[in-house]
Formats: structure tokens, sequence, C-alpha cells
């Protein structure tokens, strides 16, 4: 994925993976080198990506490009990519993805164009626009705020006090709230006993137009892809949506709610105050969450569920009135 907030360093030779990895190559040839890191559906020729123990299938598995696997992903391994195999692929992403990506330098920001703002908005003196930056028309940037290099805000876009935002695109139209963070790093690191290692985040965040953001969020950008919240989505205060999610157009979450990573949540889907969305799930369309609901797993089109683990509504209440009616 070609990124204008960070630097891509490859490409990167399998020589020189293996000086960092402790791997075996399945039809590669010595001298073949990657031009970049990315996700599984992002995968191309040229490219690297991985398969986690987790989350491994062999559908919709790209025919170009080579995969980084563990042993036992390889001894089912039906499709024709050429592979490296390694002990640990959690601890081999989070190394590479710092060998292939990093942040721009002070002087590599300094070097970009000035910041572009359009006719019409109302910069705070104390509000700080890195270069690069293009701000739209009719733009409001509050006291305290922080606009990072290379960041697009839209025309008519509102930005509360203290709000901090790199690594990100945002469409028109858009309100966020004071005190909000976006585009920092997600929550993503190699658990190593004497070290745990960081995954380097090459991805964004996007909002896109009419989103409204409350105060005290909090949006992590992509890992390998984008974090992207849809048209008209609407986030109440101290919500946290994790590296990699994508919403949906016309969502509405209450307050303290919290998505994990890599979770895909269709459009429309209302969700009361302090639920929590399990991470790698798939919500359906038009999907209600009754508040303080845990959901730990796949919700289909049009369901309404409440409870810890979350399930059918109507469930819930029957089981709920059977064993508790006495209270």
């Amino acid at each position: 994925m070609n990124s204008s907030f960070f630097k891509n360093l490859g490409p990167i030779s399998l020589v020189t993976i293996k000086k960092h990895l402790e791997c075996n190559s399945f039809k590669i040839d010595d001298n073949a080198s990657f031009k970049e890191f990315t996700s599984i559906k992002n995968l191309s020729e040229k490219g690297l990506s991985f398969l986690s123990n987790s989350y491994f299938s062999t559908e919709n598995i790209p025919s170009d490009g080579v995969i980084i696997c563990s042993q036992s992903i390889y001894r089912k391994f039906k499709n024709a990519n050429p592979l490296i195999i390694v002990n640990d692929v959690h601890s081999a992403v989070a190394k590479l993805s710092n060998i292939f990506y990093r942040s721009l330098t002070n002087k590599e920001i300094e070097n970009l164009d000035e910041p572009k703002i359009g006719s019409n908005c109302n910069i705070s003196k104390t509000a700080v626009i890195e270069n690069g930056a293009v701000i739209g028309k009719n733009v409001n940037v509050s006291s305290g705020c922080y606009i990072g290099y290379n960041c697009i805000i839209g025309d008519n876009t509102f930005i509360d006090c203290n709000t901090v935002i790199s690594n990100s695109l945002i469409a028109e139209n858009v309100h966020i709230g004071r005190n909000s963070s976006l585009g920092q790093q997600g929550f993503g690191f190699a658990i190593n006993k004497n070290e745990n290692i960081k995954i380097f985040h090459s991805g964004r965040v996007i909002l896109q137009t009419g989103v409204n953001i409350g105060s005290n969020c909090t949006i992590d950008r992509g890992s390998f892809g984008d974090t992207i919240i849809g048209q008209n989505t609407y986030f109440d205060n101290l919500c946290h949506v994790a590296h990699n999610v994508i919403v949906g157009n016309n969502c509405v979450f209450a307050a303290m709610t919290g998505i994990a990573g890599s979770t895909i949540i269709g459009n429309a889907v209302i969700a009361g105050g302090q639920v929590g969305i399990a991470g790698h799930l798939n919500i359906g369309n038009n999907v209600q969450i009754a508040a303080q609901s845990g959901v730990l797993k796949d919700i289909s089109n049009d369901s309404s569920v409440m409870g810890h683990p979350a399930i059918d509504k109507i469930r819930y209440i029957r089981k709920y009135k059977k064993y508790y009616a006495w209270y």
C-alpha cells in the first residue's frame, strides 16, 4: 500500500529477510526481493503478506506474491503461492513491518509543501498544522489542535479544541469533538517475554462524509490497511475504534463503545452505551446491540442482540425472566 504518511523502504531482498528471521523458503528464488509488506487482501506481484494460524482460510487468497506462514499452515496449504515458513508468524510480522516502513524524518517533513488552507476557514492561533496538510473551505480548527503532515481535511469540517489528527483523510461536513485522537499507532505488537516488538502501522484513518466523532474518542490507524468510518456514522463520547476496523454508513454508537481490531461492521448498525465488540468479527447490516452487551461472534443482518455474550434479544429476555423474574 502506498501512503504519503510513511516511507516504504522496499524492495527488501530475501537475503535481508533471512538475516532477521529464522525461516525456510518454498518456491522462491534466492535473489528475490519484495516491494511492499501488506495485508493478504492487498497482496500483489512482488509483494509480501502473511497468514496467521488463528484466521487461516484457503478462501480468497491471491495467487500473486509471497506469503509468510507457520509450519502448520504450510502443511495444509493448497495454493500455488511461494512461501516463507517461520515458527512465530506474529513475531515475524512485527519485525518485517519495521524493516519495510518508517515514519518520515523531521527533515523530510520540513521539505514538504507548506499547508494549503482553503477560503473562509477559522484556524486558531494556537493550532498547529504541519507541512503537506490540505485544509478545505469553511473549516474550523479550534485552539490546541494538531493536524499532522499530509493530512487532508474536507470542506465544512469542525474540529473542536485539543484534538490531535495524524495519518488521516477526512471528508466533507465532518464534526470531531474536543480532546479526541485520530491516526495514532494501534495496539499491535508481538509478545516477547524480554521485550515486546511493536508492529509498525502503515495504514491510515479515513472518515467519510458527514461523520460525527464525539469528545475524548480514539481511532487508531490501520496496521496493513485502513481504519474506515462510513458516511453519516455517529460516535458518542469516549468511544474507541481499533486498527483496521471498517464501519459502514449511517451507524450510531453510544458512549464508551469499544470496537476491537479488524472487525467489519455493516450499515445502519446501532449500539447502546458500553458495548464491547471483539476483534476479527463481521457484524451485518441493520443490527441492533443493547447497552453493555459483549459481542464475541459474528452477527447476521437484521439481528437484535443483548447480553454478555450477546445473543438474540428475545432469547435473552426469555432466559432472564426464567432465572431472575423472582428478584
